[in-house]
């Protein structure tokens, strides 16, 4: 699914509907250039798990934690060096958990992210419109309207 947006608020809202429809467990990796709108994204994204704590970029700590209605792992892959260096944070607890994990930067975790991961990746730097596309094989919820309910088992 695509979605454009034109402005960091809508960038954001398309953030919060995905949050929405997540659950236990679920991971999400981010890719995009530089300046796309990855953390505007993952705000949004955060305030829909109900995430009340400021969101920023853990460029430099690696990895952040916020608690919502479930706990949010978000990760940046931007300044890691390899797998190894992944994996020594503790990577497989944080996707293997309760929460929702967030990866920025996921290309190069590829081989480490789950395969029922949801992908966003998200294109248009400056004041372009952003199209953000959003896939899941695994997951008919968000083959349509993002806000659409998740079926839980």
């Amino acid at each position: 699914m695509d979605l454009v947006t034109r402005s960091p608020e809508e960038t954001e809202a398309a953030g919060e509907r995905l949050g929405r429809a997540l659950g236990p467990g679920d991971v999400v990796a981010l890719t995009g250039d530089l300046g796309a709108g990855k953390t505007c994204f993952i705000r949004g994204l955060a305030r829909g798990l109900d995430v009340r704590q400021p969101v920023s970029s853990p460029t430099f700590v690696l990895v952040n934690q916020y608690a919502g209605r479930l706990p949010v792992y978000h990760l940046d892959a931007y300044r890691t060096g390899s797998l190894t260096e992944v994996l020594d944070l503790g990577f497989d607890e944080y996707v293997s958990g309760d929460g929702v994990t967030v990866i920025e930067w996921a290309d190069p975790l590829r081989p480490l992210i789950p395969a029922g991961a949801v992908w966003v990746h998200i294109a248009g730097l400056g004041d372009e419109p952003r199209t953000i596309s959003i896939a899941r094989p695994d997951a008919p919820y968000l083959t349509g309207d993002v806000d659409s309910p998740r079926e839980r088992g």
